[in-house]
């Protein structure tokens, strides 16, 4: 492959492909886990939740593609085996199908952690002046905070 020359040191492209690698993998497993309630809530919320969280799984499936192809553009391979995700996820996986009150308590967290990640990530993109990544994880941000706040107003308290 070509040299790349982006105006971002190579060093500083890793750094930032690294930790675009867990924004993924936090995105990859939060979309499977929201896929998974979609499928199985059940209960008086029933059509609220199944249609809210097809709303979250659709938007997340394309989240992940922007942020494993930001990856490629940095010269970096991504991820992409449930092995390799779930090393490197912070989002715990849920194997049991919960009660539609614990699901949104858990994608919440999900959202809140995918929030805490960018965030690191976007520090690393700003020290090297990468725009690009700094706007995509900024806009994934601000998308997962809005998410957890509507997931949170849908507790029953």
């Amino acid at each position: 492959m070509t040299a790349i020359d982006i105006g971002i040191q190579e060093n500083s492209r890793l750094e930032i492909a690294e930790g675009l690698k867990h924004l993924l993998a936090d995105s990859y497993t939060l979309y499977l886990q929201t896929h998974f309630f979609h499928w199985n809530v059940t209960g008086p919320q029933f059509r609220e939740l199944h249609l809210m969280f097809e709303e979250q799984y659709t938007e997340l499936a394309v989240a992940v593609d922007d942020v494993a192809e930001r990856i490629r553009a940095l010269g970096v391979f991504a991820p992409g085996s449930y092995s390799a995700f779930a090393k490197l996820s912070a989002v715990q996986a849920v194997d049991e199908v919960p009660v539609a009150e614990e699901m949104i308590k858990t994608l919440t967290r999900g959202h809140e952690q995918l929030i805490k990640t960018a965030r690191n990530v976007l520090k690393v993109a700003q020290k090297a002046d990468d725009e690009s990544t700094a706007s995509l994880v900024s806009d994934r941000m601000r998308l997962h905070e809005k998410t957890a706040w509507m997931l949170r107003a849908s507790e029953s308290s």
